[in-house]
């Protein structure tokens, strides 16, 4: 079973010729990307959106409507499909492997969609690719700036088939990481332990001094490599998720 941390109950050490304060538990802190940190926008703007990238103002209620379709159908940040056409079966397998492999996957789940907006499914995958198709929850900057402000570095691990390292740096947010560690560039998903090894050995770590941070099982298997893991519910877009639970779990008392 992977280990999973609690808030509400931190290792207490005493001071060496001082009264006994929590200690600082972790050297370093692995945060996944979807669903922990980010979030893909609200579907409706993403399909009002990607169909005015296509010269089509849609009405709410039919953009309602199709997102409803297209979510089913399987959107990348979003619920997993039902069923995965044999056709796609190969480029699913490998989506967050290789770049083509994702674009191809994404975008031939959304062509099962019958829209009537030509070139609808690229103009929808290609809202992954820039900043304003996500948005950071709530308590992920402050948190990024806390833990930046005592010294612990910060990897995002995340399976994911293209870059993000733009994204972080319009939200500004850039200077608070350390390293990215992304499977189409490791050639490893998580839960594979090589990825979380990979992310320590980027930053100089102990695993059994590090902590990962995510929102499912994938991101549980750090524990493989004697990471702890803290593993919080995906919350809306633009919401608080509970990410600042993770500094009551880094920081030293005062």
């Amino acid at each position: 079973m992977p280990e999973h941390v609690e808030p509400s109950q931190p290792d207490v050490a005493p001071e060496p010729g001082g009264p006994a304060s929590r200690t600082r538990r972790f050297d370093a802190v692995l945060l996944d990307f979807h669903g922990t940190l980010a979030q893909v926008e609200d579907p409706v703007t993403w399909v009002l959106a990607a169909a005015r990238a296509c010269g089509s103002d849609l009405e709410r209620i039919r953009a309602t409507s199709l997102a409803d379709r297209l979510l089913t159908a399987g959107r990348a940040g979003g619920p997993l499909p039902a069923r995965v056409p044999p056709a796609l079966a190969e480029v699913w397998a490998d989506r967050d492997l290789h770049p083509d492999a994702h674009r191809a996957a994404y975008t031939g789940l959304a062509q099962t969609v019958d829209s009537g907006v030509a070139g609808l499914a690229e103009a929808l995958y290609e809202r992954l690719l820039v900043p304003d198709g996500w948005l950071p929850y709530a308590d992920t900057a402050a948190t990024l700036a806390a833990l930046r402000a005592v010294g612990l570095p910060v990897a995002v691990v995340s399976n994911i088939g293209f870059d993000i390292r733009g994204h972080f740096q319009a939200w500004g947010l850039a200077d608070a990481v350390d390293a990215f560690v992304l499977s189409y560039e490791v050639g490893r998903c998580k839960p594979d332990p090589a990825i979380f090894l990979r992310a320590c050995g980027m930053l100089g770590v102990d695993p059994e001094r590090t902590l990962m941070v995510g929102d499912s099982a994938a991101d549980a298997g750090a524990a493989r490599v004697g990471c702890a893991t803290l593993v919080l519910p995906a919350a809306r877009a633009g919401a608080v998720n509970g990410l600042r639970s993770v500094l009551d779990l880094t920081l030293p008392a005062a």
